[in-house]
């Protein structure tokens, strides 16, 4: 990304350099709230920030051996896009994938908050009400965390930077 002066630099574009810093590298992660019977809690988690540019940053997502989850974050101006990239094992789309939001604000350096947008609600109703948010503090910490308003729903993780993995395979439907 160009390196633009400080009275130029957004608070959305602190946090893509600061989350573009960690490229390449791969990080194992941790459940800190999630639903009782939720499976990603027994599971190893990983998440590899693959490829990271201009415009997009891709992190595949791993739960165990299940490699169908890819995070892409997209730049829309001053604005990020998050959305959700589900694979099946022969890198076909799943029935319910790229649901998301955009930022509504050029949020805070180390944290973006992504609410639901239309093509969410139209794909998954229930999720109409969801709220993602991603935390990134410099050379600390990521954090993907999901509420539904209205709604007991609250997911977290966190992957440390200082805990960092061996690359990990692609995800499915990735090279």
């Amino acid at each position: 990304m160009p390196v633009l002066s400080s009275a130029q630099e957004t608070n959305a574009d602190t946090f893509w350099n600061n989350l573009s810093s960690q490229c390449g590298k791969a990080f194992i992660g941790e459940v800190l709230e999630a639903p009782e019977n939720d499976d990603f809690r027994n599971h190893e988690l990983v998440m590899h920030v693959l490829s990271c540019d201009d415009e997009v940053i891709n992190i595949p997502f791993f739960v165990g051996d299940d490699r169908s989850r890819t995070w892409v974050l997209t730049r829309k101006g001053d604005r990020i896009e998050l959305k959700h990239d589900h694979r099946h094992e022969d890198g076909t789309e799943d029935e319910v994938t790229m649901y998301g939001g955009t930022s509504t604000s050029t949020g805070l350096e180390s944290l973006q908050t992504f609410p639901a947008d239309q093509e969410t609600a139209d794909l998954i109703p229930a999720a109409a009400s969801n709220i993602w948010w991603i935390e990134v503090v410099t050379d600390e910490y990521y954090t993907y965390n999901l509420r539904r308003i209205g709604t007991d729903r609250y997911f977290s993780i966190r992957f440390d930077f200082d805990n960092e993995t061996e690359t990990p395979p692609p995800a499915w439907g990735w090279k």
